[in-house]
Order: structure tokens, then C-alpha cells, then sequence
């Protein structure tokens, strides 16, 4: 787990040695166990180290005997299979990037077929002339690339790329897109390839570039992840078989070299992952939850605590309050340079502080929603229209208040696009609207704000029901072993209620929210003039709208509140490139 970057110029140009520095200086805080540098010709590479597996012998780049060099970001979690299948090869570490260039040695474009794992890695391969950069079929781990007219930039972070721009062409380099904005405060997140900034995209999950010369010749997508056809299967059959798979998937993602722990809330994805490692180690296992002590959510506590207590967990409990929320806010949105304003990004940020004083590693419960089908969305989308389905993010809290300065347009062609391609595969209902989620929502909202913020603390996060084993399992099966009586994940609740009836699986899914817009209302006029006059919301927003917004008590104001929150910071911190000083009131008065 890392931080990786590196140029490829045209015309066989040397690799400016500054801007290089500048893209490894901005994403230090993904290496804090040290970095290397790798120069030839006009190719250069860079990496900072988070050690977690082989610590003494891996650094990176890892070399071969062809002289190919190969920097990663992430964990291969089958390393130790793949290793005992490539007879024949010289080992010069005992890590789990390695295997991937002796993969490449004998497949070729091929080499990723077999690997489980998250991950994003560019590997040059001086013979062809060629830089490789891939991308784990999930996108766990982010990559983005950056074409520039004397070759191209890439690097695990778009700062990264923003700080090269900075470096040769001044502070000013860094344009955004307005309809990107437009998509963010409409979904909380951006879609498809391109990102906010101007030229800076997103290398896609599965997919796999070919460099030379400085540019971008072929693209290849890695084989589906989702199954098409539904296969038959029945309740005691499938319950022995998602035992088989929830273990094997956790003791792989369990591999490491250093202390992990585990995120808890009080759903079913991680009560299924505490179960499996309970089950799995010898000592106990480290959990984390956080609470929002006098509000009006939902309080995971209890629930998270019997849970611990049952699999005899060492449970750590983080209380986060409004004033907390404010004053840390500045710098949980300077950490989300691919902007997400997902109010998960509050707890994923401070549980990350507080989990990385014990342990290097957390595995948390993201992707059992998808894949088994847990949102109650997807009863609705799976309806045909007739029986009242509708497609998802028909709207957005923007709609009807005239709150741009110009026409809102196209922020819903990257669902639609999305929408298009499942189309196109032998998906039914229910799959379809899971495949939508694996197009966007996954990859480019909840698992930027994990990485975002678990990175930021030098903490790497596992995803282990994002595996390809459980992928092909869980969603090829049928719709009555995801979705019964009104409830999703059934397979998985059942597993669960015997496995660990403390889970309390069937018990009505409450749902996580974090109470941001009860906070935000408490001090909303000021926070509204606030965020009105900020530069970034000023040229796009009509200000009046903007404090309208902020002292609404309507349900969607107050979402789109925290949204244009979110967004003013950011904008501070990535565009006008001022560094969070104080707290939320502090750095906007200081606008």
C-alpha cells in the first residue's frame, strides 16, 4: 500500500527532476516509511512506501532480470499462491508485488487474469518502450493520468498531477470544470473518467493502458467482474457455500506483516467480517465504531459494543460531536482531492486518527450492499416501470432552485452512460441496478473517501467483500437469496444469524447517516454568507440561493447544504491552494 507516480515524455525528452518531486511531495502522507526514485531515459517513476508486507526487502521500484521496473499501490492478497504456481523464477523478496512482473514476463498485457487484490501500477518496460498502468477491476485503489503536451503524468492522487502543473506552468494551473461541479452537488460525487480538473481523468477499474513514446496507444478492459447469468441455487447449498467464501476472503485480506484492525458499525457487512475474523485469529480482534453521542440519528453503539463483546473483541468507541465536525471539517476536505461529499468521509477520517495509533491495517464491510444487494433502492429499480421501478438518480437537490449562474446541464450523462452499458449485458433487473453502482457510486465515491481518508493517516483499508470470488458468487445468485420479505443481503443475514446471533441480522436495517445537516442548521445563516461569498462558490452560484439553502429546514436543502459546505472548503484548499487553518468558520472567514 502506496503512493505511486511518474512522467513518460515524447520525443525521448529526460523527465523534468522537479516536477517528478513535486507529485511525491504531494502524496507523502501515503508513504511515511520512505520513498525511491527511478530514472531512465525519458521515463521516470516514483514511490512512497506504507510497509505492510516482506517490511525489510520490498521497496520500490521492484526490478527483474529484464530490467523492467514496477511500482504498486496496494496489496496482491493471492501473492502466496501465485508465487508457489511461477516455477522457475528468482526471487529477489518475499512481498506481494513480485509476482506481478514474473506474471508479466510469461502473459504479458494478460498478467492481471489470476490476481486477487487491490491495486494500481505502472510498470516500464524499457525493451518495448512502453509504460503499463492498470487498475484492479473494482478500482479500490485509484490511479489518474494527465495527457500534457510533452507527455504524460500519472500518479495516485490528482494533487499529485495538480502540484507537476504547478511546478512548471505557476499557481494558477489548476482549472476545474463547472459541470463537474454541478455533478458533485447533485450526487455527491463525479462519474466516468473525467475528473473536476481540467485534462485530469481517471484510468477506469479493469482497465489497462499502454504508453509509449509519451502517449497513450492502446487501451485494454480487464475481464467483467460481474457475472451475467443468475445460477440456480438453493438456501442450504448457498449457506455452506457463503461460509466457504466469507472465510477464504478474510484470511487472505488478513494477510499482512503488521498489526490490522477492523471498522464496525452495527450493519451487516461488517458483523460478517468481525465474525470471519474472530473465527480466524487467535487474539483478539481490534475494532472501531464511531457514535454521535445527543443527536438524532441513529447511534450504532450498542449494537457495534454486543457484537464486539460477543466475538471478544477489543472495542474502541469514538464519540464525534458538532464541534468536532467543525472543527475538523477543513481538513477531512483537503484530504478529498477527487472531491466526495459523502457525510461518511466525518467518521472515516477521525476512526482512521484514531485506529492508525495501533495498527497499520483496517478491513471494513464496503461492497456487501452491492454485491449482495442491501440498498432499498434496488427493490424499486428492479420493478418494471408498470409495477412502479424508476431509475435511479432521476434528481437532485439542485433541481428547482435556479442556483446556478448559468444552465445546470448533462449532470446526470454519467449515469445515463452507465445505465447504457448494463444494458448491454444479460443482467436482470436487480443486477442491473447493482452494475450501476459498480460503474460509479463504488468506485468513484465510496472507495475515493476510504482511500482519501485512511491514506492520509499512513493506514491502508481492505475491502475483503470486494474480492473477485465473492463477486462471482454473490451476484450471480437468484433474486430470492438477496432480496426477501423486504429485506436485502438475505443469504448473508441468514449466514449471520447463525454464525453470530448477536448481529441481530434480520432485525429492520436503520441505516448509517451522520448527523451534518442538524449541525449545520444550528449556525445555518451564518455558515450560508459564509459559503455564499467563498470564490470558488461565487462564480458558480447565485448567492442569495446559496443562504436560502443553509436556512431551509426542507430535508433536500439541508443535503445540498452540506454539499455546498463541503465544496467551499475544498475549493479553498485545491483550487486556491490555501492550507486548512483553524476551524470551519475560521477558514471561510479567512476566504
Amino acid at each position: 500500500m502506496c503512493g505511486i507516480s511518474g512522467m513518460m515524455m515524447r520525443d525521448g525528452a529526460p523527465v523534468p527532476a522537479a516536477r517528478l518531486a513535486a507529485m511525491g511531495r504531494a502524496l507523502a502522507h501515503r508513504g511515511p516509511d520512505g520513498h525511491r526514485e527511478y530514472l531512465q531515459g525519458a521515463v521516470g517513476l516514483r514511490h512512497e512506501r506504507l510497509a505492510i508486507i516482506d517490511l525489510a526487502a520490498s521497496d520500490q521500484p521492484l526490478f527483474d532480470g529484464s530490467g523492467r521496473a514496477l511500482v504498486a499501490n496496494g496489496e496482491i492478497y493471492n501473492y502466496v499462491e501465485l508465487r508457489r504456481a511461477l516455477t522457475g523464477v528468482d526471487w529477489r523478496t518475499a512481498g506481494d508485488c513480485e509476482p506481478l512482473l514474473a506474471l508479466y514476463d510469461r502473459r504479458g498485457l494478460d498478467f492481471l487474469e489470476d490476481v486477487r487484490g487491490m491495486f494500481a501500477l505502472a510498470l516500464h518496460d524499457p525493451a518495448r518502450g512502453r509504460v503499463v498502468l492498470a487498475r484492479d477491476p473494482f478500482g479500490i485503489k485509484p490511479l489518474y493520468y494527465a495527457e500534457e503536451p510533452d507527455g504524460i503524468a500519472f500518479a495516485s492522487e490528482p494533487q499529485a498531477i495538480v502540484a507537476a502543473r504547478r511546478e512548471s506552468a505557476g499557481p494558477n494551473a489548476v482549472p476545474i470544470r463547472a459541470e463537474a461541479v454541478h455533478e458533485l452537488l447533485q450526487l455527491q460525487f463525479t462519474t466516468g473518467r473525467d475528473t473536476v480538473f481540467a485534462g485530469i481523468r481517471r484510468v477506469m477499474p479493469g482497465e489497462i493502458l499502454v504508453v509509449e513514446g509519451g502517449r497513450i496507444v492502446e487501451r485494454r478492459h480487464g475481464p467483467p467482474v460481474l457475472p451475467e447469468a443468475v445460477r440456480r441455487a438453493r438456501e442450504p447449498a448457498a449457506l455452506g457455500a457463503v461460509d466457504r467464501v466469507v472465510m477464504d476472503t478474510v484470511a487472505m485480506h488478513e494477510r499482512a506483516d503488521v498489526p490490522y484492525g477492523l471498522f464496525l458499525s452495527s450493519g451487516i457487512d461488517s458483523s460478517a467480517v468481525l465474525t470471519a475474523m474472530a473465527r480466524l485469529d487467535a487474539e483478539p480482534v481490534r475494532s472501531y465504531t464511531a457514535a454521535f453521542p445527543e443527536t438524532g440519528v441513529h447511534d450504532e453503539r450498542e449494537t457495534a459494543a454486543a457484537m464486539a463483546r460477543a466475538a471478544g473483541a477489543r472495542h474502541t468507541e469514538l464519540p464525534i460531536t458538532a464541534d468536532t465536525f467543525f472543527a475538523r471539517l477543513p481538513e477531512i476536505a483537503a484530504c478529498l482531492d477527487d472531491p466526495v461529499a459523502d457525510y461518511a468521509v466525518v467518521p472515516n477520517f477521525l476512526l482512521a486518527e484514531r485506529a492508525a495509533r495501533d495498527v497499520k491495517v483496517v478491513l471494513c464491510g464496503v461492497g456487501g450492499d452491492e454485491i449482495f444487494a442491501g440498498y432499498s433502492r434496488y427493490r424499486r429499480q428492479a420493478l418494471p416501470r408498470w409495477l412502479g421501478g424508476r431509475p435511479r438518480r432521476r434528481k437532485g437537490p439542485c433541481d428547482g432552485l435556479d442556483l446556478f449562474a448559468q444552465p445546470m446541464t448533462g449532470w446526470r450523462d454519467g449515469i445515463a452512460a452507465a445505465e447504457a452499458e448494463a444494458a448491454t449485458h444479460r443482467f436482470n433487473g436487480l443486477q442491473r441496478a447493482q452494475a450501476l453502482d459498480f460503474a460509479d457510486w463504488l468506485p468513484h465515491s465510496v472507495l475515493v473517501a476510504l482511500d482519501r481518508c485512511l491514506m492520509h493517516w499512513g493506514l491502508e483499508g481492505r475491502t475483503p467483500l470486494l474480492d473477485r470470488s465473492v463477486a462471482d458468487f454473490g451476484f450471480a445468485l437468484p433474486n430470492g437469496l438477496k432480496l426477501r420479505r423486504g429485506q436485502g443481503k438475505y443469504l448473508l443475514r441468514r449466514w449471520l444469524a447463525d454464525a453470530n446471533p448477536a448481529a441481530k441480522p434480520f432485525a429492520k436495517k436503520l441505516g448509517f447517516t451522520v448527523p451534518v445537516g442538524e449541525w449545520i442548521a444550528r449556525d445555518g445563516a451564518r455558515l450560508g454568507e459564509l459559503v455564499a461569498r467563498e470564490p470558488g462558490v461565487a462564480e458558480l452560484c447565485r448567492p442569495e440561493v446559496v443562504r436560502g439553502v443553509f436556512t431551509s429546514a426542507d430535508k433536500a436543502h439541508r443535503l445540498l447544504a452540506w454539499r455546498l459546505l463541503f465544496f467551499a472548503l475544498w475549493h479553498r484548499r485545491h483550487v486556491r491552494g490555501l492550507a486548512p487553518a483553524g476551524g470551519t468558520l475560521a477558514c471561510l472567514e479567512a476566504a
